[in-house]
């Protein structure tokens, strides 16, 4: 388009995984400009020094207030944005923050599990384009929503947010399995080859801080909350992926053909949602932002399966945020994406 200036676009956090993703993305992204990435610890070095497959010849730098490109994302650990995050609002820039820190509108509910205060007022757009679009396009800044938190969300989302006539949740257990790549660019012992190679562990059982996010999208909370919930991550010897079992007590009893049949409606206009009939698996969506979605035959009882897969480092987090990104410029969601 003659005279169209592409709107630049800034990383803040850009050295982890999540942040090298979204570089990737974004190189490719025929409608943006990357032109920064900070990245405190890494300040100084090239971009292929750390990640070679990126071909850019940007370089790392730590970032210091600067707010001269249109668009943001923050990869930052929870807790390092929420002094940033209502500077660059503040002076009109687009922002997509990929961490906790604006996702929770309860303090307490903050509190309890990222273990750090917040100001109530730190609350954005919560950004999951399948349930909350019209917000996302009107908002200038958003919260992306968390990878074990998509998951679980898109496979419980029909059935909470839009229950089928008499067949209201009653409950939702869940157990979700995420790669290592899920705990970011780290060097601990616990997740090193010799300690994860054939081995899957749970961990923060009951207490993972994407519970009180999942139930607040689903309407509801961990104070009082309006069915009963339960999580259990673990980890496994993969790189990338999000797969998510629930398994969702009805009021009654519904034929397997007519809750996929509602799960179809409920996406029909979501392109990165796909209900599949053949079990899903996480090599269907890995370097992907679709999450893959089966429902499995229920035991009779009002109990019903529902697996979901998605890659925690796309849909998981930065294609999602693209996918924000697009919702927000006015662009079609897909673009640059598939």
């Amino acid at each position: 388009m003659r005279g169209y200036k592409k709107p630049t676009v800034s990383i803040i956090g850009a050295s982890g995984y999540s942040g090298a993703e979204l570089t990737k993305i974004l190189l490719r992204h025929p409608s943006v400009k990357l032109e920064r990435l900070y990245a405190h610890t890494q300040a100084g070095k090239k971009v292929q020094d750390l990640y070679p497959a990126l071909d850019t010849d940007i370089v790392f730098a730590p970032y210091r207030g600067e707010q001269d490109t249109d668009i943001y994302f923050l990869a930052l650990p929870h807790g390092e944005a929420l002094s940033i995050v209502p500077q660059l609002a503040d002076a009109g820039k687009l922002v997509i923050d990929l961490s906790g820190d604006f996702r929770l509108k309860n303090p307490k509910e903050h509190l309890k599990y990222y273990r750090k205060d917040k100001d109530a007022r730190a609350v954005l757009p919560y950004a999951m384009p399948e349930l909350c679009h019209d917000a996302i396009k009107q908002a200038k800044a958003v919260s992306n929503p968390g990878c074990y938190a998509t998951g679980i969300i898109l496979g419980a989302a029909p059935l909470v947010k839009k229950p089928l006539k008499g067949a209201a949740v009653k409950s939702v257990s869940c157990t979700a399995v995420s790669g290592i790549s899920g705990a970011g660019r780290t060097g601990k012992t616990e997740l090193s080859f010799s300690e994860m190679s054939g081995n899957v562990r749970a961990y923060k059982a009951g207490m993972h801080q994407h519970t009180p996010e999942i139930l607040q999208a689903l309407g509801t909370n961990t104070f009082e909350p309006a069915f009963g919930f339960m999580f259990t991550p673990m980890i496994a010897p993969l790189v990338r992926g999000i797969y998510a079992v629930l398994n969702i007590q009805l009021e009654k009893h519904l034929p397997v053909s007519q809750i996929r049949e509602h799960f179809r409606d409920f996406y029909r206009p979501a392109p990165f949602v796909r209900v599949r009939e053949t079990m899903t698996e996480v090599q269907h969506v890995a370097y992907t932002n679709f999450c893959d979605i089966h429902i499995a035959e229920s035991a009779g009882n009002g109990s019903i399966v529902i697996v979901t897969a998605i890659d925690n480092l796309v849909k998981g987090a930065a294609g999602q945020a693209v996918q924000n990104m697009n919702i927000m410029l006015g662009y079609d969601e897909t673009h640059g994406l598939l």
